[in-house]
């Protein structure tokens, strides 16, 4: 059953919302434990590969930044270069450093928006794993806080039935118990 987190805990909450209601109980049900501890055990698995994903994006986020930095001092040796050429007239020594200037910081705006691209992508992939794991962690507890209510409240009911119950005397002869 390879289902992401959130499909995992959206499997939970149809369940609890479809289970049989208990008679006298509204806010108690009654679910299959084995499938609904299954469902648990896979989240419960899922979860550490779900989190070594957001670490892997923001190792590749501290890459892209890298990248872009790289490209960033590519293109301001590419402008310096391209100034040095020109250095014999002093109009195009002027012009190529007005160019290069330019270019460096045209190179420094987009670092600067893909640092920033990536830190917001990052963090929003964070938030929503974050929210997630929240989120399923609300459903296990509300889910768990249900099952010992209604567990408790069944053994209660159990004991008490056993304990006010009349106990009925078994006939000696068989053909009389048809009488009483």
């Amino acid at each position: 059953m390879e289902s992401g987190a959130l499909e995992l805990v959206e499997m939970m909450y149809q369940m609890v919302t479809e289970a049989y209601g208990v008679p006298l109980g509204k806010d108690r049900c009654v679910i299959e434990r084995d499938r609904f501890l299954d469902i648990l055990d896979e989240l419960k698995a899922q979860l550490p590969a779900e989190i070594e994903e957001s670490r892997k994006l923001m190792a590749a986020r501290q890459e892209f930044i890298a990248g872009a930095k790289r490209e960033a001092e590519s293109i301001r040796r590419v402008a310096e270069e391209h100034a040095r050429q020109k250095v014999d007239d002093q109009e195009v020594v002027k012009e190529a450093k007005q160019r290069a200037g330019e270019l460096i910081s045209k190179a420094e705006a987009k670092a600067t928006e893909l640092k920033k691209m990536a830190n917001i992508y990052a963090d929003d992939t964070l938030k929503r794993t974050e929210d997630a794991i929240a989120t399923a962690l609300d459903e296990i507890k509300g889910s768990r806080s249900r099952f010992r209510s209604v567990a408790g409240a069944q053994l209660r009911e159990a004991h008490t039935s056993t304990l006010t119950e009349p106990r009925r005397q078994m006939p000696l002869d068989p053909d009389e118990e048809d009488e009483i």
